[in-house]
């Protein structure tokens, strides 16, 4: 089989002449940055998901760390999350102060297990942040009937599920707050950015305060003048610019496109695939539409008879940008350091060691997953 001469990654923008122009207009404009473009990208993005307000920040960490401040984690406090998922979801709670505690996963959809959930929660569990990973909503009735029993906060963790649907909703308007990223393999981007959704008039205030170092028109400050404001909590500089909101608004206007495009692909990918020994496929939740983020695939290596980094180091060298998501995120050092150990969840673990990430994005063609199968195929053989 020819090795294709580009380099055919996992992920990647799908940028067009129409986004162009909604960046060139606004860099044209008198605001580039705490201007009317940001407000009109979050009322953008909570009619479309449904919720009542929306907090736009400069990137999904700074997100999840202002979900974090708004549910009101601090020292003391733990947090319950899944393994599998970028580290930027448990970071967000140490920069609270709080302790991440890692739930193992479920083992035909691989996120959070709720049964696993309901196992490690203490007196000092005060929310829950389950990810939808690859894009495939959790059991969210099932978290939230665990919170409300407990009296939690769930802030789901929706950087790859943007327009995907839980029992007919859309994903960002049934947890009490929910992340959304604009990376450039999410499912819409800003170049980098973050947006949390939520029908809590109180989350909303206490997020749009932390993204603005703060800062608030307090009635003092009102009758002192115009140019007075006051710093009530110590926030950060995390807003959005508006540069990042107009291509926002622009891609907005293309997902539902996007979306069914990743949706033929990985439908695709599940035909080519079917009768392949040794692979596992993706299984998704009933009553859930995925908005395929990531295409996962298990190899079982007593079958394949070789190891995912041969089949990984082989379809890379066939430029076939396939990878792996993710490292348990108790295994990296600065989790290590912080006394936690290997066999914290076991699933999780043994998912890992086998997991791989085919390339799914919007503009692939169907020649392009062909080759991806091709190749895959040859190297198992």
């Amino acid at each position: 089989m020819n090795k294709r001469n580009d380099f055919l990654a996992y992920g990647r923008q799908s940028i067009d002449e129409v986004d162009m122009k909604a960046v060139y207009d606004t860099l044209r404009s008198d605001f580039l940055t705490q201007g009317p473009k940001v407000e009109e990208f979050e009322n953008a993005i909570a009619n479309y998901v449904g919720a009542n307000y929306a907090v736009a920040f400069s990137n999904g960490t700074a997100a999840l760390h202002g979900a974090c401040f708004a549910a009101g984690i601090s020292k003391g406090d733990e947090v319950i999350t899944t393994p599998i998922t970028f580290a930027a979801t448990s970071n967000a709670v140490l920069y609270c102060g709080g302790t991440p505690v890692f739930a193992d996963i479920d083992p035909v959809t691989y996120n959070i297990d709720p049964r696993k959930i309901d196992q490690v929660i203490s007196s000092k569990t005060k929310a829950i942040i389950p990810v939808d990973f690859t894009g495939q909503p959790v059991d969210l009735d099932e978290i939230l009937s665990i919170a409300k029993r407990h009296n939690l906060i769930v802030i789901e963790d929706g950087a790859h599920s943007l327009g995907a649907e839980y029992k007919g909703r859309r994903v960002g308007s049934q947890a009490h707050m929910t992340m959304f990223s604009f990376h450039p393999v999410k499912p819409i981007t800003t170049g980098e950015g973050g947006i949390i959704t939520t029908n809590s008039k109180e989350f909303h205030e206490k997020l749009k305060l932390f993204r603005s170092h703060g800062i608030s028109k307090t009635p003092y400050s009102i009758e002192q003048g115009d140019w007075y404001y006051e710093m009530t909590d110590l926030g950060f500089n995390y807003r959005m610019n508006d540069i990042q909101a107009a291509l926002g608004l622009s891609q907005l206007d293309k997902l539902d496109g996007f979306l069914e495009r990743r949706r033929e692909l990985a439908t695709l990918y599940g035909e080519l695939l079917c009768d392949v020994d040794g692979i596992r496929l993706p299984w998704q939740l009933e009553g859930t539409v995925s908005g395929w983020h990531l295409y996962m695939i298990q190899l079982n290596e007593k079958i394949v008879r070789k190891s995912r980094r041969d089949i990984f180091d082989e379809m890379r060298a066939m430029n076939i940008g396939v990878h792996v998501h993710y490292i348990p995120v108790y295994w990296h050092p600065v989790y290590q350091e912080r006394g936690y150990q290997r066999g914290l969840c076991n699933f999780a673990e043994r998912w890992y060691e086998h997991a791989l990430t085919l390339p799914l994005f919007p503009q692939m063609t169907d020649e392009d997953v062909g080759y991806v199968v091709e190749t895959l195929k040859q190297a198992i053989d």
